[in-house]
């Protein structure tokens, strides 16, 4: 069978269907990796986690370990954790400064911008043949800081990072900017939550394109009451700041998905996170600056999305990037950088430290809930009778309005709309297909706030 008509058959806008095996096929996987994961620009990490010359902290592109360094000349770098001599690790901390990375399998060393500054016994055994400028470690195609945020690519073809992004940088501006609305001024804080969840990577990106529908799995933490507010009697997850909201769902080209919200003109502020009146003291202040700087844009206000292929946000509560890194078909090793304001009290950090304990990771009440639907669907994938019958997409199918209110193709109700428009964009990429091709998409539009 023709691979790219087995690509078209397995995602059917048409009839909204999805086939099983694209979430347990060994081969569909490895063919991932090469299609999807060398193209895309990938979340690397953040610059806070690198403050310094020399700082380092390995992350992952794929399944591939890079390192997001430092150098001497305080610029940042992305380079592939992979010694050019014999492709042992040359990085084996989570974190940390140093001046060289060293392998530990034959010592050639490696400066912080991946250049090869030492090999053992150069002269005797290398002498006139060893062009060291040749052996540097290799370095991602492009790079791009945005707002602290460190994202990259493989691909020199690739389209620049704001046009990959197009109009969801506006949802995204709403997780990395300060609550108080000025542009960036966040930081990751308390370490990165690592764990591996027998799961394709695929679910969960998609759970955070805007699966609204999934509420129901949630009920049991919502009648407990484990939010900001938690200790003043509020019940759920979190403080419902959106009360007075109409919730947007919105796909964009690329295949990225936001569910998002519009609060009303002139809204006035929702007291929440009572447990704390300091840490309440802060958001009301934050909340009266952004409606001051931003006026009407301040109306948007963040919940979930997913930037293509496995960088998922929380918006707000909590307040985190989420990469969904591939580790086998039935496999993904969850990464979650949880997000402050820089200049936040200790109050409003400690607070928000324990609620997202409370809230995310293989601990976290809400996630273990989300993980128990991940690893059951699955498994659910796999089945020789299951397999037989594709999964069912048609939610709130052709009901969606072109850039109104906000650029995208966006529904006022709960839709699978953006989970079908990432499975589009991945099975271009499972094609082989030209950028353009890939970055083709309904609603084609510039936001003129990029």
């Amino acid at each position: 069978m023709d691979q790219y008509r087995h690509f078209d058959e397995l995602v059917n806008l048409e009839q909204g269907t999805i086939a099983r095996e694209i979430f347990v096929d060994e081969d569909i996987y490895n063919q991932e990796l090469e299609k999807v994961f060398t193209r895309a620009w990938l979340f690397v990490g953040h610059e806070s986690q690198v403050p310094e010359p020399g700082d380092f902290f390995t992350s992952r592109m794929g399944t591939e370990s890079v390192i997001l360094t430092r150098d001497f000349e305080n610029k940042i770098h992305v380079l592939l954790n992979n010694c050019t001599h014999r492709g042992m690790k040359v990085c084996l901390y989570d974190e940390g400064n140093s001046a060289t990375f060293t392998c530990p399998f034959h010592a050639w060393s490696f400066a912080p911008d991946g250049k090869l500054v030492g090999v053992p016994h150069e002269n005797e055994l290398y002498s006139h043949v060893l062009e060291k400028d040749k052996w540097a470690l290799i370095e991602v195609a492009k790079m791009e800081n945005y707002k602290g945020s460190i994202w990259a690519t493989w691909d020199k073809t690739a389209p620049d990072f704001f046009t990959y992004l197009g109009s969801a940088k506006a949802h995204l501006d709403l997780a990395l900017d300060s609550l108080d609305g000025s542009e960036g001024g966040t930081e990751v804080f308390g370490g990165v939550h690592k764990w591996i969840s027998p799961c394709n990577w695929k679910v969960p990106a998609e759970n955070f394109c805007g699966d609204s529908y999934h509420n129901p799995s949630h009920i049991s933490v919502d009648m407990i009451g484990i939010g900001p507010s938690a200790g003043q009697g509020e019940k759920g997850r979190r403080d419902n700041e959106l009360a007075d909201a109409q919730h947007v769902w919105v796909s964009f080209p690329g295949g990225h998905g936001i569910h998002s919200a519009l609060k009303p003109e002139n809204n006035a502020y929702i007291e929440s996170y009572k447990d704390n009146p300091i840490v309440e003291e802060y958001y009301r202040h934050c909340y009266e600056e952004r409606q001051k700087r931003l006026g009407d844009d301040a109306r948007l206000v963040p919940f979930v999305g997913t930037i293509f292929p496995n960088t998922s946000y929380h918006g707000r509560q909590p307040r985190a990037l989420c990469a969904w890194h591939p580790n086998g078909p039935e496999s993904a090793e969850i990464w979650r950088f949880f997000l402050v304001d820089k200049g936040a009290p200790k109050e409003v950090k400690d607070m928000l430290r324990r609620y997202y304990m409370r809230y995310s990771g293989p601990a976290g009440m809400t996630e273990q809930d989300d993980m128990e639907n991940w690893n059951y669907a699955t498994a659910g994938s796999r089945g020789t009778i299951a397999n037989r019958l594709p999964y069912n997409y048609q939610q709130s199918q052709n009901i969606h309005k072109i850039n109104d209110p906000v650029p995208g193709l966006v529904s006022t109700q709960m839709t699978e709309e953006n989970a079908r428009q990432y499975y589009k964009c991945w099975s271009s990429y499972m094609q082989d297909k030209s950028w353009d091709e890939i970055m083709s998409h309904p609603a084609q539009v510039k936001d003129e706030r990029i």
